[in-house]
């Protein structure tokens, strides 16, 4: 791996670590123990993203070397997904301190480092377009997960799967939006990937 590409998947991971760490910190404000507080982030799909790039990235600070560039791919549109949700439809912008800090960090730097440590230094194949489809598998477990979870103690993390207060029907259309979205910024993805590689073998010609 070049130095620049290592240095920035540094930065990357330290700062989604950091953003981890703040959000633990908060969340222990308002729960007893430690194991509560974990709990209680692990309900968020930007939590556990973030967790994914946290670990993913200190290994290629660590090691040096790239994962598998399909896992990169998935990995950049999963935390752009968190960002672009984020900023639509969820963002407080009235947050000061700790929290605000805690927010960006997970919402906002780690998305946008992410996204463009991919497109910079990721090795762009030709990816298959049914990727696109394969990539829906982490988002919609978590959709599965986080609606059992809901069931179960009443708390959903995100208004758009509140099951009580939209009802059943709506939840399923939410849902479908959702994949229908991830999906597209998939196939989008793919064909940066496909333009990026067609102009690497032409550049060597």
């Amino acid at each position: 791996m070049e130095r620049n590409a290592r240095l920035l998947a540094t930065v990357i991971a330290l700062a989604a670590w950091a953003g981890l760490v703040a959000q633990f910190i908060l969340a222990r404000e308002d729960y007893p123990t430690a194991l509560a507080a974990l709990w209680r982030l692990a309900r968020f799909f930007t939590i556990l993203t973030n967790l994914m790039v946290a670990v993913s990235f200190t290994g290629m600070a660590i090691t040096g070397r790239r994962p598998a560039p399909g896992w990169l791919a998935a990995l950049a549109l999963w935390i752009a997904i968190v960002g672009v949700i984020y900023h639509l439809l969820l963002a407080d912008y009235g947050k000061t301190g700790l929290d605000l800090v805690a927010d960006h960090l997970v919402h906002t730097a780690v998305p946008l480092l992410t996204v463009g440590w991919w497109f910079a230094y990721a090795l762009h194949l030709r990816l298959p377009r049914r990727l696109a489809a394969y990539w829906l598998g982490w988002p919609l477990g978590y959709l599965v997960y986080a609606l059992i979870r809901g069931a179960a103690d009443g708390i959903y993390p995100y208004f758009f799967l509140d099951v009580a207060r939209f009802g059943a029907g709506q939840i399923a259309v939410n849902v479908a939006a959702l994949a229908f979205g991830f999906w597209l910024a998939g196939l989008g993805m793919i064909g940066v990937a496909r333009l990026r590689a067609r102009r690497v073998s032409l550049a060597r010609v």
